[in-house]
């Protein structure tokens, strides 16, 4: 069985594996090394609770994230009231149970080193 570290490898967002899209945003996934990776992108307006929640059912974001914030400001809020503003260059660890939303007219772009394997995905 191969693990990280076996080979060379690289790949590229611009040829993901694969794209989920949703109302003010889309997510594109590759997975290299055995490891799925996302670069999310959302757009003004977007708000986890309006744009995904109606796909996935839930009742706040279940998706554990390990984050790269590369541009715009992300507002999260956790199902416990605390409340962090992510900013470009910043790195955010946010587990499961969190509503967030892009703050002012700059696309939010995030690289997610752990929760986008389900992210997104309709409910069955």
């Amino acid at each position: 069985m191969k693990t990280a570290g076996d080979k060379a490898e690289r790949k590229g967002f611009d040829k993901a594996d694969e794209v989920r899209t949703f109302p003010k945003g889309r997510v594109e996934l590759v997975t290299i090394g055995g490891t799925t990776i996302g670069r999310a992108t959302l757009e003004p307006g977007w708000r986890w609770s309006t744009s995904v929640q109606p796909l996935v059912n839930t009742e706040s974001c279940e998706a554990a994230h390990f984050q790269y914030h590369m541009a715009g400001t992300l507002k999260v809020v956790m199902d416990d009231g605390t409340e962090i503003l992510c900013k470009p260059g910043d790195v955010s660890l946010l587990p499961s149970g969190h509503d967030a939303w892009v703050v002012g007219d700059e696309p939010v772009v995030v690289i997610d080193f752990q929760g986008m394997v389900e992210y997104a995905k309709k409910a069955a």
